[in-house]
């Protein structure tokens, strides 16, 4: 299994960015991990990237799972209301 630590915000500042640096990743292995416990600020944009790498790897058949949230990406996952639709437990990074 791969993992990759995302260390920066996921932002529409970076959006095309980490877009890419998302995808490539997808080709990395069969089961992959998204850490997202250095995400400091994340918007509308990064909410969109992690919908977009989700749903890209089910449908490549992959297995990807979010792991160690950082309070900013719990909080807009809340707020939007899609913690249970992304399907991975959420466990507050430091906490």
């Amino acid at each position: 299994m791969q993992t990759l630590l995302i260390e920066n915000d996921l932002t529409i500042y970076n959006a095309l960015s980490q877009k890419q640096l998302l995808l490539k990743f997808l080709e990395a292995d069969e089961e992959l991990e998204i850490n997202l416990s250095q995400v400091a600020e994340i918007d509308g944009a990064g909410l969109q990237l992690l919908i977009l790498i989700k749903r890209e790897a089910a449908n490549t058949g992959k297995t990807l799972r979010l792991v160690m949230h950082s309070k900013p990406v719990v909080e807009i996952l809340e707020l939007s209301k899609l913690t249970a639709s992304f399907g991975d437990q959420v466990v507050l990074a430091g906490g």
